[in-house]
């Protein structure tokens, strides 16, 4: 009974945790500068980042090992710090990006710029990993997420054209401005897809002690935790279809965001995405430090773990010290947060290969799966991904350049 009660908590987790400043942030700007036309780019990365997912925290489940653990033993020491740099730099971007997402909400509640937050945001989130445990990190927050579930409200009183959005789930080309199009494009699957995600959701398995049995519960975690918050990132597109489309409104700055709900849920639709904005957030926030923080320690062999005090892991406390502290400067110094959000998203799914291709091998290794490999099915989807990854890392930076502005 107790590891289906954690099925409840998974997906408590993927409707609060799903959604942050990229998932945010790259749909807003695809509902309102196409419509529901990138519907597609949002079920594809959700349908992704469950199977990664579900197969990471296999992997961790059977072999009681993380993913960075096996990828540095099996693949050698050169190729994991490549990887370890790329997923490393990507982590840290979308780390001050997520510390600015939290800034322009208590920005949008208070007047006050949100260069002056990001310190003491950084300080807040450092104290909470600091005292808190592994289950305070994964599910507080994400209770709290739960008022993202006001953007799916928000979405049905808007009126959506249904059919229209049904149809949209079938990929399409542009009929204009093909290069911002297809910048969004990767951008959405950058932010649904992120590294960081699933390298959190292994150590995650880890430490809270999964073995075989927890099989069915990592498969329909992954699975309903990632559809539900999906569904949360879609309404978010479609409302900005139908509020800021029309208007002719592109999103620039995450205050333009503000006024988002308030059509269809009055003045109330301002302060739940405000404080949807800044808990999710937030609960990124401190999911990145960690994951940055995992990345190194299991990288390099050094104990690990956030249930732990500080002093028995210290080198694993001091790196999500240093990379909170550090990921604030950028907000700090004024840098625009939402832009430094597109160009974190785009990099993101540039990192993608370094550590999807290299699970086809983990996940159909007898010796660390034993009767738990991949079947054909499975394999047939992580190549797929595998090759998106690919795409995504020869287009992200060019889609950049031309595209982002």
């Amino acid at each position: 009974m107790k590891k289906w009660t954690e099925v409840a908590l998974g997906i408590i987790t993927g409707i609060g945790g799903f959604l942050e400043v990229g998932s945010i942030a790259t749909s807003a700007q695809a509902g309102s500068e196409f419509g529901y036309r990138l519907v597609w780019a949002l079920v594809l990365g959700i349908a992704s980042l469950a199977f990664l997912m579900e197969m990471t925290g296999r992997l961790s489940a059977v072999s009681k090992r993380t993913y960075v653990d096996l990828l540095r033993e099996h693949f050698g020491m050169r190729f994991f710090l490549v990887a370890l740099i790329a997923v490393f730099v990507v982590s840290f971007l979308v780390l001050a990006a997520e510390i600015g997402g939290v800034g322009a909400a208590l920005q949008m509640a208070t007047g006050i710029s949100f260069r002056w937050w990001a310190i003491p945001v950084a300080v807040i989130g450092w104290m909470v990993l600091w005292r808190g445990t592994f289950g305070i990190v994964e599910q507080g927050t994400a209770v709290f997420g739960l008022l993202a579930i006001s953007f799916a409200v928000g979405a049905i009183k808007a009126h959506p054209d249904w059919s229209a959005l049904a149809s949209a789930i079938v990929p399409s080309r542009p009929t204009a401005n093909h290069l911002r199009y297809w910048y969004l494009v990767v951008s959405i699957l950058g932010a649904s897809i992120s590294p960081y995600l699933y390298l959190f959701y292994s150590a995650g398995a880890v430490e809270d002690g999964w073995n075989a049995d927890y099989l069915g519960v990592n498969r329909t975690t992954a699975g309903l935790g990632n559809f539900f918050g999906g569904t949360l990132a879609i309404a978010v597109l479609v409302t900005a279809a139908l509020v800021f489309a029309p208007a002719h409104v592109h999103v620039e700055r995450f205050e333009q965001l503000g006024s988002l709900f308030v059509s269809p849920l009055g003045r109330a639709g301002f302060w739940l995405f405000v404080a949807t904005l800044c808990i999710t957030c937030f609960g990124a926030t401190l999911e990145i430090a960690l994951s940055i923080a995992y990345l190194i320690a299991q990288g390099f062999g050094w104990e690990w773990s956030e249930n732990l005090r500080p002093g028995r892991d210290s080198r694993f406390s001091t790196v999500y010290t240093i990379a909170i502290v550090i990921a604030a400067l950028p907000a700090a110094a004024g840098l625009n947060a939402l832009a430094l959000t597109n160009m974190s998203m785009v990099l993101s799914a540039a990192s993608l290969p370094f550590t999807v291709i290299p699970l086809i091998v983990l996940m159909n290794d007898g010796k660390v799966m034993g009767r738990h490999c991949n079947g054909w099915i499975s394999n047939v989807v992580l190549v797929c991904i595998s090759l998106l990854s690919i795409g995504l890392f020869f287009a992200a930076l060019p889609l950049q350049i031309k595209g982002g502005g």
